[in-house]
């Protein structure tokens, strides 16, 4: 296992403005927004990031034009194909959550040999979420449970809590991401357009994550202290 502890997620927002401010055509932001990812992915574990998890489409996505979702999934396929060998030689484990029957057959044949490559990664675990609802899988959950369904019993079909929620661009809020399992995560929202992030932008959220007091509902330690006192 990894000596890494911390699971970072985040909402990669972004692209389409990064491409619009520059007179590019939206793919051209996706493009770009896979570069950040190998940028996060590589510097991902020198900050204890043992688990990441990225947005990479939601179920509200397939809304989209479907030419823009085309290029977006042919984008996927394309990103797993260049990115397996390299996550097999760097100790990548590569998984994906959310649902698979709806995506291109092409592309969930890539995703499970990758998958299958990489499972004995040890130096991070990325997840990808792909056609991803956190309400669906709550539901999809409580379902498979059927009636028996315990706070643990949930977790361990939904996967690790969060202990740090990134979103960029702006953008304040969770679109459906992970509901559960940031319970209790630290949420940063930044600025930072997605095609832009990258390893100093990763440091400075992980360093705001450290200086925080994470009290889980009790009282910190100063508190604590002078309750006592």
């Amino acid at each position: 296992m990894s000596s890494n502890s911390l699971h970072a997620a985040i909402i990669m927002d972004g692209n389409g403005r990064w491409a619009r401010e520059r007179g590019l055509p939206r793919v051209a932001g996706h493009r770009e927004g896979a570069s950040a990812v190998r940028r996060v992915i590589e510097a991902a574990p020198d900050f204890g990031i043992g688990t990441l998890t990225l947005y990479s489409f939601s179920e509200d996505n397939w809304s989209r034009p479907p030419r823009e979702v085309s290029a977006l999934m042919k984008l996927l396929g394309l990103y797993l194909a260049q990115e397996t060998n390299r996550c097999m030689e760097t100790g990548v484990r590569l998984t994906a959550i959310g649902r698979r029957d709806r995506l291109p057959a092409q592309l969930v044949a890539r995703l499970e040999d990758t998958e299958r490559k990489t499972a004995k990664g040890t130096r991070l675990h990325l997840r990808l979420a792909l056609d991803y609802s956190s309400r669906t899988a709550i539901l999809d959950a409580a379902r498979k449970l059927n009636g028996t369904a315990t706070e643990e019993s949930l977790s361990k079909l939904l996967g690790p809590d969060v202990d740090l929620l990134i979103r960029t661009s702006g953008e304040q809020r969770l679109s459906d991401f992970l509901l559960w399992e940031c319970a209790y995560a630290e949420l940063i929202f930044t600025p930072r357009m997605w095609p832009a992030f990258g390893r100093e932008d990763l440091a400075q959220c992980v360093e705001e994550f450290h200086r925080r007091d994470r009290r889980f509902g009790g009282l910190g330690p100063t508190e604590s202290v002078l309750r006592t006192a």
